[in-house]
């Protein structure tokens, strides 16, 4: 990709997450996205097909910065309260983008992509857990809500308190396959 493609990509990408930061992405249009990245609309289309396809560039960016953010994925299988620490602090070091990309309508796409991220990887190295619905109901119980119960009390208790609470929960419910 050549400088003015990226410079063009950035523009894109900073005016849409001005708009998304202020309304709803069903009602960003590509006419004031382009006005606001000073392209035009036919460059927009250069390099998305609508704006729902940027916005699933963007989505899929963020997921997979956070999946990135976890150096000891295969811990979720032996040291969980470790795991879910790293998750969180995956999760908060997005914390801005998710609360622009992820909010209305696209709210709970994350902790689903994350879930089915870390599944996937999972899956990858012990293939035999695909067929093992306990391990299955409690990694997604685990991952969704760790996830919920970090966005919901963080601003009430302060995030200490809560990861130290989703520690203490999490030491006491083991992800790992059952026997």
């Amino acid at each position: 990709m050549d400088l003015r493609e990226k410079k063009t990509k950035r523009n894109i990408t900073n005016a849409f997450l001005q708009l998304r930061a202020q309304k709803p992405l069903e009602r960003i249009t590509i006419k004031e996205l382009a006005g606001l990245a000073e392209i035009s609309k036919a460059t927009f289309y250069l390099h998305y097909h609508d704006i729902y396809d940027l916005s699933d560039t963007l989505e899929k960016e963020i997921i997979q910065d956070i999946l990135d953010g976890l150096p000891h994925a295969d811990s979720v299988l032996s040291d969980t309260s470790q795991f879910f620490r790293e998750l969180i602090i995956a999760f908060h070091a997005q914390q801005h983008l998710i609360e622009i990309l992820f909010s209305g309508s696209r709210a709970n796409i994350l902790p689903y992509n994350i879930e089915q991220g870390i599944r996937q990887h999972i899956f990858q190295r012990n293939p035999d857990l695909r067929d093992d619905a306990a391990f299955n109901t409690r990694l997604t119980y685990q991952i969704l809500g760790c996830y919920y119960a970090y966005t919901e009390n963080r601003h009430l208790f302060g995030e200490k308190q809560v990861l130290d609470a989703l520690d203490q929960i999490m030491q006491t419910m083991m992800v790992s396959p059952t026997t």
